[in-house]
Parts: C-alpha cells; structure tokens; sequence
C-alpha cells in the first residue's frame, strides 16, 4: 500500500492504480471506509452497494492483471448523480413517486464514465427532481455541509459536492440548470463547471433542442476536473447539438498566464444581485488578488436584465411540459415549491415562449460583444454563503425577502441562460469558516481556456 488517501487527486489515483502500486480493490475499501465514518452523517451516497462495487473493484483488477487497454478513469469509486440513469441500479430522482425505480440502460453521461473504468458504488443524493438548490427529498432526507453539518451543502448536486468535499469519492458527475453544478461546489469548497451548452451533451432526452440545463463535472481541484471533462465531453450521433471538440481535448489543463488577463470584475451584476456582505467581500478580494498577480481588472459587467424573465419563463414552460402531466396524476406526492414552479408553466402562451427565446438571442449577442473586450467576468457563485439546513432556501439577503426557492441563485441562473461556460472555484471564507466560491465565467465554447484561467486562480488563492 502506498501514501495514497481518499482525499489524494484523482489522476494520482488512476496513475497509482495504472503502475500497480495500489489495486482497485484495496482504493475501494479506503473509499468505503471514508464512506463508513462520514456518511451517516452527511447522507450525501445514497443506494450504496458495497459488494456489487467489490465486484466491480475485482473486474478492474483482473482487466489491469491482464494488461488490457485502461481507460482514463479507470479502478475510480463513483457514485452518480440520482437523477442520472444507471442501468441496474435503484435511481430515485428525489421522489418517491420513484423509490423503487431501476432503470434498463444507462444515459449518455453514465455510459461514457463507466466505459472509462469507474467503478459504480451508488447514487449521490438530490432535491426532488433536482428542483433547488438544497438537497432534500423524502426518500433519503437532507444532505449536509462537510464543512459545518449544521448547514447545506447546496444543490442540485448537493451530494456530489459533500461526498467530494469529505473524501467519499474522487470526482462526481453532476447537472445544472440555475446553478445545480456551480452552487454546491461553492458551498462545500470544491471545483464545479456548468460547461458551454453542447460540450457535454444528453441522452436520451424527449427534447434535443431544449439549451438551459446541461450535465457537467465536479472535482476537488481544476485538473482532475478536466480529467473527467475530457471523459464526459465530446459528440455524439444521436445528438446534433453537441460541439464537434472531442472530449481528449480538455485531458490536459492549458496554461493561462494571469499577467494582462482581461476581467471583469462584478459583485452584484450592476445592482441585479443582492449579496451578503462576506460573499461580497470575498469577490473582492479576489479581484485584489488578480490585480496583485498583473491581471487587468476593471469593474463592469454585461446588461443581463432581461436574464431574469428568460431564464424563469423557460424554467417554467419546461417543469410543465415535464412534469405537468405527473403533478396531475399525484399532486399530493411532489413538494410544494416544485408544484408551484410547474403550475407557473400553464398560463404561459406562445408569445411568452417566443419572448424568451428572442430575449436569450439578444443575451447571447451581448455576451459575445462583452467578450471582445474582457477574457473572463468574475462574480459570485452564490449570493449567500452555505444557509441553514432545516430551511429550504434562504428567506432573506441583508434584509431584502427572497420570496420563492429560486430568488437567491440569481447570480448563477442569469449566466445560465447566456448559453456562456461557468466554473465555480474556492475562494475564500466567512468569518465563521464557510467555504465561498467566485464564478468565473468565459466566450461560449472557450471551456479550455476557462480551465486555464480557473487554475491559475486556484494556485493563486490557494484555498484549502
């Protein structure tokens, strides 16, 4: 057995398993074992299966013995996302109108990562049908803060970020429509892309021309991001929206000197956000920093002010479409807040829809115009550090009432519908220890450089 933990990198993972210094099976049981000590707690891994993952952890051993071709993340423990479809495996989706529902076969995102050499142990946990961004639901009950239990580990993705943070797994897969990838991983102070629409893309789906949500990586660091980036990434047949870059174009993180970066530098997006105090500061802080290291920082920020009645019309008219049907067949079975959000979609007309289609066109123009002059915006992840978890979203910022579940992720849903890649990286802290992220965001389709430039910033701040 060599120095590796389950809180090593995920490419020294995969380099000690390829150099046979560690088996896939013994990597396994440190993870079950972190798995064991923190997760009762935290209840971030759900349906977990220790013995079909040993299984697992045996197979990879044996093709390793036998000196098959590995693939990038191969001998890995991972624990998919529970709205993600994985063939065999019980995959909830937060309802219980799902308990006990196992798919057939496995989507897009999950084939990809399986065919890498992951090793499945189960499902990370999610809100119901991965609506807010805090993650409860009741099947499995609340994921919390690795860092302070007594807070939320945001979401969607909530349980992929705890079970990162606390070293249950090495990557995670994850999704994100208003912030689902990017406000956890700013909560929990690990590393989350919302990548350009396209890059990773979906299937199956019932719509291939629908561009608000995408799937994306998390990590605990930028490189081993872009490792599971370059897995996840890349075209498909079935999908004619998905970029043609092939996913080994993202396997090594480009260099991006910070010296005479271009950045905008916006707190509160021109007064479209309101913004606790500490989150405040730590935005700025980061701008000091990037000046300190000669990047070029100027306070500006796009006109997103049509972003906001785009992104919840979309948001609205797809609930409907998607789960209308089902909020009418058991209206007592799904929570509130979401039964709210779909119910939102039935008075929407043909106009509505066209409205914010041409308001997303002229939000993509802008932020392409914006671009000649800056290389990246920086702003925060979230408005509000890591919230109490026994409420379901935060009711108030500095006073001002955040009236429904999705008032307070305006700074990640209004870059959501400019179709622009997102990455949330560490930042800083709260007086108290929160983890606060920054979201860096780049031109659409610049996901490499935004990598880059991600790195840079994680080096230079060097958050733990």
């Amino acid at each position: 057995m060599n120095e590796l933990t389950a809180d090593s990198t995920a490419r020294a993972m995969v380099a000690a398993i390829r150099d046979k210094e560690i088996s896939a099976r013994e990597l396994l049981e440190l993870h079950l074992s972190r798995i064991a000590e923190r997760n009762p707690e935290l209840n971030a891994i759900v349906s977990l299966d220790e013995e079909r993952a040993r299984v697992g952890a045996s197979a990879a051993d044996e093709a390793t013995a036998a000196g098959a071709e590995l693939g990038s993340l191969h001998g890995l423990p991972f624990a998919f996302k529970d709205t993600h479809d994985v063939a065999g495996w019980r995959t909830t989706y937060g309802s219980p109108l799902f308990a006990d529902h196992v798919p057939d076969a496995d989507e897009l995102i999950v084939e990809r990562i399986r065919t890498a050499g992951a090793v499945t142990i189960g499902k990370t946990n999610v809100p119901e049908f991965a609506a807010g961004s805090h993650t409860f639901n009741p099947v499995f009950g609340t994921t919390l803060n690795p860092v302070d239990p007594s807070r939320s580990a945001g979401g969607s993705s909530g349980g992929a970020a705890c079970a990162l943070r606390a070293g249950m797994v090495p990557l995670a897969d994850g999704s994100d429509m208003g912030g689902s990838l990017r406000n956890p991983a700013s909560f929990c102070g690990v590393v989350g892309l919302r990548p350009s629409l396209g890059r990773v893309p979906a299937w199956p789906t019932d719509n291939l021309w629908e561009t608000t949500g995408t799937s994306g990586p998390l990590a605990r660091n930028v490189d081993d991001l872009a490792l599971l980036l370059s897995v996840v990434a890349g075209p498909d047949p079935r999908v004619p929206t998905a970029l043609a870059e092939p996913g080994d174009a993202f396997a090594t993180t480009p260099e991006v000197p910070l010296d005479g970066l271009r950045v905008a530098l916006s707190p509160d997006l021109g007064g479209l956000l309101e913004v606790d105090s500490q989150v405040r500061r730590v935005v700025e802080e980061s701008g000091a920093a990037l000046a300190a290291a000669e990047a070029r920082v100027e306070a500006t920020e796009p006109d997103l002010a049509e972003a906001d009645d785009t992104f919840r019309t979309l948001r609205a008219w797809l609930f409907q479409a998607g789960f209308g049907p089902l909020l009418a067949a058991h209206p007592d079975s799904i929570k509130q807040s979401l039964a709210d959000n779909i119910r939102a979609g039935e008075s929407l007309t043909g106009a509505d829809i066209a409205r914010a289609y041409q308001q997303r066109t002229a939000l993509t123009e802008r932020m392409r115009l914006f671009f000649q002059h800056h290389d990246v915006l920086v702003l925060p992840t979230s408005q509000v550090p890591p919230f109490a978890a026994d409420q379901e979203y935060p009711h108030e910022i500095n006073g001002r009432p955040m009236a429904t579940y999705l008032d307070w992720m305006r700074s990640a849903y209004l870059i959501t519908v400019t179709g622009c890649p997102a990455i949330s990286v560490p930042a800083g802290e709260t007086a108290d220890g929160l983890p606060v992220g920054v979201q860096i965001v780049a031109p659409f389709g610049a996901d490499a450089r935004l990598l880059g430039v991600a790195r840079a910033f994680e080096r230079l701040r060097d958050i733990p």
